[in-house]
């Protein structure tokens, strides 16, 4: 997939395309449909499938003091989308000049003059434009004025629930800690990206080491507790390796804790250096809260316990006591 960061970088004979529009954060399973369409519709006419995004999320502009965490930083978003078959991301910087201009001059300038759109595919709650003027028939007036199809992808619902798919849901779960339901929405587990920093090495102490995530780390971190996933390094290339994992989420009560941490052992390795090594964690499934142990035994052998339950859900064999 071809990624362009600001119109000056899509190319001047840059065919027909397809496009949609979206922060697609998380590209969660609502998003793919979205997604799909405008690949089939590209396909079909020999177009471009391009996606349009915009960097930082508009939230983080207009709300700096109120603006979500975002599930996946923007890395994570362009390997997501290129995983469904993109021909191209466009990313355009958000800021309030670009904010500030009227819906027209948007669909203009980016999705008729630079990319020379045949068809547009968008959600039922599009908005785009000045103060979020333009709509789905906003759009669709202008696709009869500037000459391309507009085609409006309706919600769908998750099987068995009254929701839609969305980034605003899976936040929802991940703050409960239910990452099952969260990968459920997502169509993968939720992920962390982030530089292995020095901790406290209680766990190396304990018998167990772990990769602490520096605090910078991109993705939404869960609520408090312990998880069971993976730790992946040089994840997305052809080298990568995936490793199974229990996953800390928390401030170590045990220890009177103060600053919240990610931290990952990885099961039955002792001998792993991953310092300043980028690594990504999935969490797959919640094992249980953080709790508070009056002392160092009872901690160890619920270290143990979570170990082993860990390796069971995730299919591997068990580690070495």
């Amino acid at each position: 997939m071809q990624v362009w960061h600001g119109i000056e970088e899509v190319p001047d004979d840059l065919r027909a395309s397809v496009a949609t529009i979206g922060n697609f954060d998380g590209v969660h399973l609502g998003h793919r449909s979205v997604l799909g369409v405008t690949i089939a519709a590209a396909r079909a006419t020999g177009a471009l499938a391009v996606a349009v995004t915009f960097d930082p999320h508009p939230a983080a502009v207009h709300r700096p003091d109120d603006s979500p965490v975002l599930l996946t930083g923007l890395e994570d978003r362009l390997a997501l989308l290129a995983e469904t078959g993109l021909d191209a991301t466009l990313v355009i910087r958000y800021d309030l000049a670009f904010a500030a201009q009227a819906p027209r001059e948007f669909v203009s300038r980016y999705l008729v003059d630079a990319l020379h759109v045949r068809r547009v595919v968008v959600g039922e709650d599009i908005r785009f434009g000045r103060d979020n003027a333009g709509d789905r028939e906003t759009m669709r007036a202008l696709g009869e004025e500037l000459g391309f199809a507009v085609d409006i992808v309706h919600d769908i619902e998750a099987a068995g629930t009254r929701r839609r798919w969305s980034s605003t849901w899976v936040r929802e779960l991940l703050a409960a800690g239910d990452v099952e339901q969260a990968q459920a929405v997502l169509g993968r587990p939720h992920r962390m990206r982030g530089v292995v920093v020095h901790g406290e090495a209680r766990g190396r102490e304990l018998g167990f080491p772990t990769a602490n995530l520096s605090p910078a780390s991109s993705g939404t971190v869960p609520a408090d507790g312990v998880y069971a996933g993976w730790l992946w390094r040089r994840f997305g290339r052809a080298d990568a390796e995936q490793l199974p994992a229990a996953i800390s989420v928390g401030t170590n009560p045990t220890f009177d804790g103060e600053v919240r941490q990610v931290e990952a052992h990885v099961l039955g390795r002792t001998d792993l250096d991953l310092y300043d090594e980028e690594v990504v964690v999935e969490f797959t499934h919640h094992l249980r809260p953080t709790l508070r142990y009056e002392g160092i035994e009872p901690l160890i052998a619920q270290m143990h316990a979570d170990v082993e339950r860990a390796a069971e859900l995730l299919g591997v064999a068990r580690p070495l006591a």
